[in-house]
């Protein structure tokens, strides 16, 4: 790779990272040359990218927009030697933005196979349950469950997420087992990014709908908090089934109203428009799409609970049938 590209790549990192000490030690150069490269940067270019402070390194105007324009050409220059090796052979640095119980649950326990057989890429995570600006951040995969706001992205479904509710059967023993859903009313409720919308829960059963206000005694913005509040025993939870399948499965958690359904949400994984896609990125959305068509997507439906485990019905435990 050239000067300039080098000296690219070296700015991109400086201004994701917010740190010369950082970016120069991802790519093998000092602190003090990191400075000055970046330094002859702006020179060429003819006008300051970042704030220099004791604080640290922030990106000005011109180096936002010269960071995503930047990050597109060495995302071309990546393709370009991508095809010309031929190999397969993935380098550099993929960026996956997804919530942290789709990752602690869904990606890294099956990464290992992707990463043996790329040992030259680096992966970051960015784990957040909230919507993360794909292009602004240099996100190259996001995965998402539920609506997808931004109808510009390159998404393409992988599986469905089923709703449920559950609760610690130490909660169950002392506040009572729900038998409908107007049952809830009665009880503490923890709401999670998986039940949101405070105004109501909708259930059906025997294609008759329902719906139920519900007031949040404990509201946690991560599902994987919000699991561990049901674990613990605070209430009852409402949320994707991967979210808390492990828990189902081992009896920590116990589904609560079983037999009716609570709707469902796509999971998408989303490659950012507006720019060449990197090959890392379109290999890895094709290794995340694979991993999830192998897990049942009826999973969480009330016809097969007894892939969930045990349930908590109004005369106790059900025993779980094969």
């Amino acid at each position: 790779m050239n000067d300039r590209f080098f000296s690219m790549l070296l700015f991109v990192r400086v201004g994701r990272t917010g740190s010369f000490s950082v970016a120069g030690r991802e790519l093998g150069v000092s602190q003090p040359t990191a400075s000055r490269i970046v330094a002859a940067l702006e020179k060429k270019v003819g006008t300051a990218l970042l704030t220099r402070t004791t604080r640290g390194v922030t990106l000005t105007e011109a180096g936002v927009d010269y960071l995503v324009r930047a990050e597109a050409i060495l995302a071309a220059l990546d393709e370009a030697d991508h095809a010309a090796r031929g190999t397969g052979e993935l380098r550099g640095t993929l960026r996956v933005v997804t919530s942290s119980s789709s990752a602690v649950r869904g990606i890294l326990p099956r990464l290992s196979s992707f990463s043996d057989h790329h040992p030259n890429l680096r992966i970051e995570f960015i784990l957040t349950d909230q919507r993360h600006d794909l292009i602004g951040d240099a996100v190259d995969v996001a995965l998402r469950v539920g609506t997808l706001a931004d109808s510009t992205a390159v998404a393409r479904k992988i599986g469905v997420i089923h709703r449920v509710l559950a609760a610690a059967p130490s909660y169950l023993e002392k506040a009572g087992v729900p038998v409908t859903p107007t049952d809830l009313q009665n009880h503490t409720v923890i709401v999670g990014p998986a039940g949101q919308g405070l105004e109501g829960w909708t259930f059906r059963k025997n294609g008759k709908a329902m719906s139920v206000r519900v007031e949040g005694r404990f509201v946690l913005n991560g599902t994987e908090g919000a699991t561990a509040a049901a674990v613990a025993g605070l209430g009852i939870i409402s949320a994707g089934h991967l979210g808390c399948l492990a828990e189902l499965q081992s009896g920590a958690l116990v589904r609560v109203l079983p037999d009716w359904e609570m709707g469902s949400a796509d999971v998408n994984v989303i490659l950012p428009a507006g720019r060449v896609a990197k090959p890392s990125a379109r290999a890895f959305a094709d290794f995340i799409a694979s991993e999830f068509r192998k897990l049942p997507e009826t999973w969480g439906k009330p016809d097969m609970k007894s892939v969930l485990g045990p349930t908590r019905g109004a005369g106790g435990f059900t025993p779980t049938q094969s």
